[in-house]
């Protein structure tokens, strides 16, 4: 399922500036990527989250920060290919700036964060010894499609679906379209644990589902706030 268009119950009342801002930096250190030529795979090595890196706080590289947990905010930037930042950017642009009209500049953004460094710390707690690198943003964009889903629950996506040979356009409920990618991203995940094995397909299925996870919390949270905020009498 690639979304094309979405139709909130309310349009966005500002500018997106941050998912803007999002876009344009992952595009930046994409295009940075293609120049590396024989030196990319050390950069994802130096910058991407490496599971073993993070659980013993050491650096396996000399190029890797030696703050070593920086890298959770670092490889939210980088990506594996055209296909991967595709996508992400993709989602990120149809369903953030929604979401960031809705939090606020600055809370989207440190929303955004969040997410996506809980994502990653919950892909090393899955694999706690590997030295494989995460990389990308979708961590982080699984948060961002929780937060839609709480605040924009009867939203419809204008879809293109892939169903074996055959592509079609069509209009699905957000919570249709955002519930079946969570629960494949979990039914993934717990096939990946049951074959033991977390690096098989290349996919951080964990991380996703952490990020999903956090969005959720947060953005539930922010909700109950604001609504008992509205709600308090004036002094």
């Amino acid at each position: 399922m690639i979304p094309i268009q979405d139709t909130p119950e309310r349009q966005r009342r500002s500018l997106p500036v941050v998912t803007l801002a999002l876009i344009l930096v992952n595009v930046a250190v994409f295009t940075y990527e293609l120049t590396l030529g024989p030196a990319l795979p050390r950069f994802v090595q130096s910058y991407g989250t490496i599971p073993l890196e993070i659980t013993t706080g050491r650096p396996l590289t000399s190029s890797t920060p030696s703050f070593v947990y920086l890298t959770l905010l670092t490889a939210m930037f980088i990506h594996g290919g055209f296909l991967h930042i595709g996508g992400n950017m993709l989602f990120l642009w149809i369903f953030g700036d929604n979401v960031e009209d809705s939090l606020g500049h600055f809370l989207f953004l440190g929303f955004y964060l969040l997410c996506g460094v809980i994502a990653g710390l919950v892909q090393v707690a899955i694999a706690p010894l590997s030295t494989i690198p995460s990389i990308g943003a979708s961590g982080a964009i699984a948060g961002v499609l929780a937060g839609y889903l709480l605040l924009f629950p009867s939203a419809t996506i204008r879809t293109l679906l892939l169903i074996g040979p055959f592509l079609t356009f069509s209009r699905l409920s957000a919570i249709l379209m955002i519930g079946a990618w969570f629960i494949f991203q979990l039914i993934s995940g717990v096939a990946e644990l049951a074959s033991n094995t977390t690096t098989g397909t290349g996919v951080a299925f964990w991380a996703h589902v952490g990020g999903f996870g956090v969005g959720l919390a947060a953005v539930g949270l922010w909700r109950v706030i604001t609504h008992y905020q509205t709600r308090a009498p004036a002094p």
